[in-house]
Formats: structure tokens, C-alpha cells, sequence
């Protein structure tokens, strides 16, 4: 059976050694070797340009390739995994077995969701340690220097913060206890086939590892006069963004204001017509996205081509829809109810994956391409809008309502004609209600109610669910889910949330012992 170490060791090599694909406006690197890539600080862009290349590239495992299309489909897929989206048929089947969490016993299999999620957020960090390594004896000019040094420490730190909470429990009441509970194995250097696996240390140690790196990431980028040279790249901004993420997860809530309040300096809030579909990385407000050139798109392995119910993909025919219950949630003065069709009598529905896809009760209109006959549509990573949101979370934590308020009605003005007279209904309490689909009644509840409109379908639901220590039932009075599966969700912390090490991963690491080092079973009730 195939080593994931030594594939993901294998991968990085090729990757920085000059066969990536052209993409962000660079030339052909395919002569260029890895010497020479490493030549000086300017050059050294060629092993940026194609470590986020990564991001939004297939082929992480042996299959299953039209579900996997890098970080925008794991996104995507632990979305589902929540209660605010959900498909309304199999369809194809992709995406809707993580939706009823139908994937769990995947991670024997090298085509898995557990293998191919492992492979790519290892792969971006192998590549990232490349970099890195040549921290010391990088010459040339030093902003190119500092902008490279800083997109490497960032790219590492989101992916290691990203695989803990992927691979394991992280928030909650329970989220000082999770400090010590086994992390993800760490990689500081580059590897290479035959390179000795690690051990998973604790989530305490990821923490470290990922705020080390994302610190050092910001002072690398202060130092540069370049900003962004690629929307794909990592801004100061977007660095800073990062670190307010990881304070969340860590709920160190001062850090997360302080970072957010950094990354919001100087970036403007969208409009409606910013933000009507969420696919261009050219509008005001985005601060991190994949652009997606012709040239570089993907096909059938893209998100929108799942997700776009009027692009007429055969895989789209499985519609993506909002939750009735949150959208019922939305006042009919705000304008992002525009995001989603109207109920409408199933008589009228039309076909999805034809021209009349999206004309169906519910049916997500965001997330969609900019032009469905070239497959071309942006990833949008990172907007203004979750910097407030993270701002206003962090001030209600803290005890300063004020500042929370104002941090959504920033927002919120902008999106309803009567948020103000709303907002001033809630009472000014932190506390949140555990019942997801309850009445949302405080500072807090409004405070999350929004991240689940504004952020719906860019930001994985999964993933506040579990820093919160949060679970939920999709099975209300009159919900429209078509899988309800509420033994699997029905308890904070489950096994269900998380995904299973892949067993590739012990075939090819000493260092760590299925029986001693997996991930508890997974099934009903856990």
C-alpha cells in the first residue's frame, strides 16, 4: 500500500522543482529546476506561485477526484457536515456523503475523504518547508525576501491549524482539556522519502507551532513593501486575519480582537452588489482568494460545478440548499435573503442542472460561476465582513458590548434597511444558545446568527460548531434537510466531527501505532 509520507514528500519535490502547472501570470516553470528556483529571493517566487497553485488542484488520492478539488471542496464538505447547508438529492453521490456523514469509514481507503485531506494540507506544508529551509542563504532583493519568507510561515501555520481541527476535538467547555489531547504530527523541515515520521505531540503543540509561525509570517510581511502581488497571495492583512482565527479556536479572545483589528485597517466593507454572488477576487472587501484562470480551472472538480444549479453540470443536478429554518430566520428587509430562491410549490421547481436549476425552494445563488462554459468562477478565502464578525465575537467575550454593536452594525446597515431596530432587541449577554435552531435572544446568538448568513458556504459551519463545543438537530418541525442524521450529531465533542487519521498514515510512519494513536471509532452515538 502506497506511504502517504513518502507521496507527500514526493509531491513537494516535484512541485518546487519546477512542474507546476503556469498559473498567477508567471511563465512556464517546467525546465526550472529546484536549484535554481532557490537561485535568489526574486525567483524563489516561482515556489510561491506554485505552493498555492496547490490549493486548488486534484489528485490528492487514488479517486474521487470530482470531490477534491483542494481546499475550496474540503471547505465545502465540512460545511455540510453542519445544519445550515444541505443537498436536496444523492445525486452524483459527491459531497452528499459527507453531508450524511456517509464518509466516516473512508479512511481505510487511499481514495478517501480521511487520505486525500490528510495528503493536501501535508503536501502545502512539505512545500511550505521548502521554503523555509532556504531562510538563511536566500539572496537578492530583500522585500521579495521578506514578502516570500512571510507567504511560506503563513501558508504553514493555516494549514497545521487547519489539520488539528480537522483531526481532532478543539473547543467548548471542553477546550482547555483538548490542549492535551494528541495534535497532528509537526514538520519544520523539508522531507524527503525515507525521512522518519513524527509522533501527534498534542493539540497544545500545533497551537504553539501554528501562532509561532503565523507571528513570524506578520513580522516577514511588515518588513516588506509589497503588499499583495497575487489576490491568491497572503497579505499583512490576511496574515493578521489568519492569527484572529487561530485566537478564536484558542479562545483567546484578546489576541483575536487585536489581530482582527489589524487586518481591518484600511479595508472597506461590500455592498450588495459586492457581495450578490461571492466569486470575484477583484471586489472591494475580498482580502484572500483563489483566482482561477482559464487556463487553471478544473472542471468537473471545482466547487461551483457541484454548486451552481444553473451551470447544467451533471453534478449539479444534486442541489445546494440553505436551511429553511435560518432562512426563515432572515428578515424579508435584508438583502442576502436574495442568496437563496423563495419557497416556492414543488410543482414549480424546474430541473436542476438545467437552465432552470436554481428555480427551487431554497436554492443557494452566493457561491456560483462568474462563467459556467469555462468552468471560471473565483475562491473566496477571506472577506472584511469575518474580520468584523470576529471583532464583534471577541468585544461581547470580553464584556464590551458597545464595541460588539457596533462591529455589526457596521454590517448590518449595510445589508438591512431595519438591522439597527433588530439589533437593539437582543440583550447584551455572551452567552449563546446551545439549541442551534432556538430563539436568538442575546448579543451573542445575533452575533453567530450572522456568521451563518454572511458566511454561509465560505466558511465551514463544522468548525464554529467545534470551537464552541457545540451540536445540533437537523430534524425541526417541517425541516427540509434530506438527511437528518441525528444520532450522529446529537452530542457535543462527537467522534462524527472529526475525521479519522488515514491508514496509509501508520503504514508509512513508525512513529505513530493505529491501535495506540488513531482517532477514537466513529458511528452512531458518539
Amino acid at each position: 500500500m502506497k506511504k502517504i509520507f513518502a507521496f507527500l514528500s514526493f509531491v513537494a519535490i516535484i512541485t518546487l522543482s519546477g512542474c507546476n502547472k503556469d498559473f498567477l501570470d508567471t511563465t512556464s516553470t517546467q525546465s526550472v529546476s529546484g536549484v535554481s528556483i532557490f537561485a535568489d529571493s526574486e525567483k524563489a517566487m516561482t515556489a510561491v506561485n506554485g505552493m498555492f497553485r496547490e490549493f486548488y488542484m486534484n489528485g490528492w488520492g487514488s479517486g474521487w477526484d470530482h470531490e477534491n478539488g483542494g481546499l475550496p471542496a474540503y471547505i465545502l464538505a465540512q460545511d455540510l457536515m453542519g445544519e445550515d447547508h444541505l443537498m436536496d438529492a444523492y445525486g452524483s453521490g459527491w459531497f452528499y456523503e459527507d453531508y450524511r456523514f456517509g464518509v466516516l469509514a473512508d479512511y481505510t481507503s487511499n481514495a478517501g475523504r480521511q487520505y486525500h485531506v490528510w495528503n493536501f494540507y501535508y503536501t502545502v506544508i512539505c512545500n511550505a518547508n521548502y521554503i523555509i529551509a532556504y531562510e538563511d542563504n536566500l539572496e537578492g532583493d530583500p522585500d521579495y525576501y521578506n514578502y516570500v519568507m512571510g507567504q511560506a510561515y503563513a501558508v504553514r501555520s493555516f494549514a497545521y491549524m487547519m489539520l488539528v481541527q480537522s483531526f481532532q476535538q478543539n473547543g467548548g467547555a471542553e477546550g482547555s482539556a483538548a490542549r492535551s489531547l494528541p495534535g497532528v504530527p509537526l514538520y519544520n523541515e523539508p522531507t524527503v522519502a525515507g525521512s522518519k515520521g513524527k509522533g501527534r505531540g498534542t493539540v497544545q503543540d500545533v497551537y504553539e507551532q501554528a501562532n509561532a509561525d503565523i507571528d513570524k509570517a506578520i513580522a516577514y510581511l511588515s518588513a516588506s513593501s509589497l503588499t499583495q502581488l497575487h489576490k491568491s497571495h497572503i497579505s499583512l492583512a490576511v496574515a493578521y486575519g489568519i492569527k484572529a482565527r487561530h485566537a478564536l479556536v484558542q479562545q483567546d479572545f484578546d489576541t483575536a480582537l487585536e489581530a482582527a483589528q489589524e487586518a481591518m485597517k484600511g479595508q472597506s466593507i461590500g455592498s450588495w452588489d459586492d457581495i450578490k454572488t461571492v466569486n470575484d477576487v477583484n471586489k472591494k472587501n475580498v482580502l484572500w482568494g483563489l483566482a482561477i484562470q482559464t487556463d487553471q480551472a478544473i472542471g468537473n472538480a471545482g466547487i461551483f460545478a457541484h454548486m451552481d444549479a444553473d451551470s447544467k453540470n451533471t453534478y449539479s443536478k444534486a442541489r445546494h440548499l440553505i436551511a429553511n429554518w435560518l432562512y426563515d430566520e432572515i428578515p424579508d428587509t435584508d438583502a442576502r435573503k436574495a442568496w437563496w430562491t423563495a419557497p416556492l410549490p414543488e410543482a414549480e421547481w424546474g430541473t436542476a442542472g438545467s437552465a432552470s436549476g436554481s428555480k427551487r425552494s431554497w436554492c443557494q445563488k452566493k457561491l456560483v460561476f462568474t462563467d459556467a462554459a469555462s468552468n471560471l468562477g473565483d475562491h473566496i478565502l477571506m472577506r472584511t465582513e469575518e474580520l468584523y464578525l470576529i471583532a464583534a465575537e471577541a468585544s461581547c467575550e470580553k464584556g464590551d458590548f458597545v464595541a460588539a454593536r457596533n462591529y455589526l452594525k457596521a454590517i448590518g446597515t449595510k445589508r438591512d434597511s431595519g438591522y439597527e431596530a433588530r439589533l437593539a432587541q437582543k440583550l447584551d449577554d455572551k452567552t449563546l444558545n446551545s439549541n442551534t435552531v432556538g430563539a436568538i435572544s442575546t448579543l451573542m446568538d445575533e452575533i453567530f446568527f450572522q456568521r451563518r448568513v454572511e458566511l454561509w458556504g465560505e466558511y465551514p459551519r463544522l468548525l464554529d460548531l467545534q470551537r464552541r463545543g457545540l451540536c445540533y438537530d437537523r430534524a425541526w418541525e417541517g425541516t427540509n434537510h434530506t438527511a437528518t442524521c441525528t444520532a450522529y450529531t446529537s452530542k457535543p465533542g462527537s467522534a462524527n466531527f472529526i475525521w479519522m487519521i488515514p491508514h496509509s498514515e501508520f503504514d508509512g510512519n513508525e512513529s505513530l501505532n493505529e491501535e495506540t494513536d488513531q482517532n477514537p471509532g466513529q458511528g452512531k452515538g458518539l
